[in-house]
């Protein structure tokens, strides 16, 4: 499992309340909304997140040649 980064996120109280009540409506909290969000945003501009190592070694031995 990948290792979580914290950071702090500060944001206006508006913003806050509208992402909470999307959150709420679709079962999620603040937290996971807001990651849904990101990588929502990066797959949609081709900007996926970076395999980790162990699943690139993994991919890179079942490869075949």
């Amino acid at each position: 499992m990948a290792t979580k980064k914290s950071f702090v996120l500060r944001i206006d109280e508006a913003t806050y309340k509208a992402i909470e009540k999307w959150a709420a409506d679709e079962f999620r909290s603040v937290n996971g909304q807001l990651e849904w969000l990101i990588d929502k945003a990066l797959k949609e501009h081709r900007r996926d997140k970076p395999q980790e190592k162990s699943n690139l070694k993994s991919i890179k031995k079942n490869k075949p040649d």
